[in-house]
C-alpha cells in the first residue's frame, strides 16, 4: 500500500534573496544573496524539447568520449580491478538541515537550544534520534552518523565545498570556485560506469544546476548527466526513425573505413568501438529500459510511496542497479537555497523548526530506510554507499532572525548519516560540546569524507587534475578515509 504524507511541498513560492552577511557566533546570516540575479534567465533554460536535450545530453559526453571509456579498457587491461559494481547515491539535503532537531539532539540543552522536538532510542544503547525519525531508529544498526563535520568555509547555492571536499570552493569569496570539480565528476573521469551503455553519473530533481557541483576543471564532458524527464531524450522527432539513424552511422562508419586505411596507429579504430558505445546508450535500451519506473514492480513502487522524493529514490536504485556509478538526488522543492534551509515561520518559503523541518521528517525518515533496506535485500547493500548529508548544521540557539522557531545556518559542525558500502556500520562517529554548536571530539573534515568515498569507489586519493594554469591538483587536498569505518 503507498504511503501517504501530510506534506505536500511542491507548491510554488515567490522569493526573492537578500545579500548574505559575516557569520557570528549566533549567526544572522541570511539566507542568499542578490548579486547571482537568481530572476534572470541566464546560460541553459530548459523551456522547450530542444532544450532539454541540450540539458540531459550535456553529460552524455563524459559517458561516451573515448577519454571515459578508456579507463575501463585501460583497467582491463592492466588487471586493475574497479570493482564493477560499487556505485553511490547521495543525498543531498540542500539548504542545510539540522543537525540538532535530527541526527544530535540535545534534550538536556536550555529551552532556547534544544529545539521543539523529543527524542527516543535506537537500536544502539545510548544513542538518541529526533522522535520523527523512528525508522532510522530502528535500522540504527545498519547506519553510521558522523555528528563531527566540520563544514567551515561552506555555504549554500551554488553548493560546492561539501560536493567537491574543497574550502576553496565557495563562489562568494573565490571565482574559480565552480572550476573545483565534483565527487560525481571526479568518479565520472577516473572510473566511468560499471556497465557499457549507462552513463557513469547521475544528477536527479535538478531544480536548479547550483545545487549540484559539476566537472569543472575536469571539462564539460564528465559533468553528471540530467536525469529529470530523461525519457524525452529516447524519443526520436516523428520524421526520424531508428532505421535512419542506423543508416547515417552505416555511412559514418564507411568513411571511418576509409581514414582506417590511412591510419597506423589505430585511433580510428578505437573511435568506431567508443562510438558504437554512444550509439548504444540510444538505440540498444538498456539505459532508456533503466530511467522507466514503469518496468518496475507495482509492489516495490507501492513500497517506495506516491511522495516525488521517494519515486526519484527508487529511480536512484534502478540506476546504480544498472551500472550507474554516482547518483546525486536533490532532496529540495524549489529553486532558491534550498528546502531544508529553514530559517523560521516569517522567512518564506522555508518555514521554522516546527512548520518547515518536522513535515519533512517522515518523508526523509522513510525514503532512507526504505532505500537502505531495498538495496539490502536485493544484495547491494555493500556495494552502494548511501550518503545523506547538506552543506553544514543549523545554530544551536532557536529563533534567530526574529522568528519564533527558526536556526540559522551553522558551519562550524554538522551531523551526515552513512550506509552500504561495506563500510562497518552501528556507531556514531564525533561529538558536540552541550548545545550542539561546536565540535567535541573527533573532528572530521570534507577531505575526510572524500577520501572515504572515493576508497569506496576505488579512486586513488593522490589522482590530480590541471588547473587552467597546468597546474596538478589532487582530488582530496587534506583528509584520509575515516579510520572507523574501514
Amino acid at each position: 500500500m503507498a504511503t501517504e504524507f501530510p506534506f505536500d511541498p511542491s507548491r510554488p513560492v515567490a522569493y526573492v534573496r537578500p545579500m548574505p552577511v559575516a557569520l557570528p557566533h549566533v549567526s544572522e546570516h541570511r539566507h542568499a544573496f542578490t548579486y547571482l540575479n537568481p530572476r534572470v534567465r541566464e546560460g541553459l533554460n530548459v523551456v522547450s524539447r530542444r532544450s532539454m536535450l541540450k540539458a540531459g545530453l550535456a553529460g552524455i559526453g563524459g559517458l561516451t568520449l573515448p577519454d571515459l571509456l578508456r579507463v575501463r579498457a585501460q583497467a582491463a587491461a592492466t588487471g586493475r580491478a574497479m570493482g564493477s559494481n560499487k556505485s553511490v547515491i547521495l543525498l543531498w539535503m540542500a539548504g542545510g538541515p539540522s543537525h540538532v532537531d535530527m541526527w544530535d539532539p540535545k534534550p538536556d540543552a536550555p529551552p532556547g537550544y534544544r529545539g521543539p522536538f523529543k527524542t527516543i532510542p535506537t537500536k544502539l544503547p545510548g544513542v538518541h534520534l529526533c522522535e520523527h525519525l523512528p525508522k532510522q531508529a530502528a535500522m540504527m544498526d545498519k547506519l553510521t552518523i558522523l555528528r563531527s563535520m566540520d563544514c567551515r568555509g561552506s555555504n549554500h547555492q551554488p553548493n560546492m565545498v561539501m560536493q567537491t571536499a574543497n574550502v576553496l570552493a565557495e563562489p562568494r569569496t573565490n571565482p574559480e570556485a565552480k572550476m573545483y570539480p565534483g565527487f560525481a565528476s571526479i568518479v565520472a573521469k577516473h572510473r566511468g560506469a560499471n556497465q557499457p551503455g549507462m552513463p557513469p553519473a547521475v544528477h536527479l530533481n535538478v531544480r536548479d544546476r547550483t545545487h549540484f557541483a559539476w566537472a569543472g576543471y575536469l571539462g564539460q564532458k564528465y559533468n553528471p548527466f540530467i536525469g529529470d524527464n530523461v525519457s524525452q531524450l529516447f524519443q526520436l522527432p516523428g520524421e526520424l526513425t531508428m532505421d535512419r539513424v542506423r543508416s547515417r552511422q552505416t555511412l559514418s562508419q564507411q568513411m571511418d573505413s576509409l581514414r582506417r586505411d590511412v591510419d597506423n596507429s589505430g585511433s580510428i579504430e578505437a573511435l568506431d568501438r567508443f562510438g558504437q558505445q554512444a550509439f548504444d546508450l540510444v538505440a540498444g535500451g538498456q539505459a532508456q529500459a533503466a530511467f522507466d519506473l514503469s518496468n518496475e514492480s507495482q509492489r516495490v513502487v507501492d513500497r517506495y510511496g506516491p511522495h516525488d522524493w521517494c519515486r526519484k529514490a527508487l529511480l536512484a536504485r534502478r540506476l546504480v542497479e544498472r551500472g550507474v556509478s554516482f547518483v546525486t538526488l536533490d532532496l529540495s522543492n524549489h529553486s532558491a537555497s534550498g528546502t531544508w534551509d529553514t530559517h523560521g515561520d516569517n522567512i518564506p518559503p522555508y518555514g521554522g523548526i516546527w512548520s518547515g523541518l518536522r513535515p519533512l521528517l517522515p518523508v526523509f525518515d522513510h525514503l532512507f530506510t526504505t532505500l537502505v533496506s531495498d538495496l539490502s535485500e536485493r544484495g547491494m547493500l555493500d556495494d552502494v554507499l548511501v550518503i545523506a548529508m547538506g552543506e553544514f548544521g543549523r545554530s544551536p540557539q532557536i529563533g534567530t532572525q526574529g522568528s519564533t522557531d527558526g536556526r540559522n545556518h551553522w558551519p562550524y559542525v554538522s551531523s551526515i548519516t552513512l550506509a552500504g558500502g561495506g563500510f562497518r556500520h552501528g556507531q556514531v562517529i564525533g561529538s558536540t560540546d552541550r548545545d550542539g554548536g561546536q565540535i567535541a571530539s573527533r573532528a572530521l573534515t570534507p577531505g575526510d569524507l572524500a577520501a572515504t568515498l572515493f576508497h569506496h569507489m576505488g579512486v586513488p586519493v593522490d589522482v590530480t587534475y590541471e588547473d587552467h594554469q597546468r597546474r596538478p591538483r589532487f582530488v582530496v587536498e587534506h583528509g584520509e578515509p575515516i579510520r572507523e569505518l574501514i
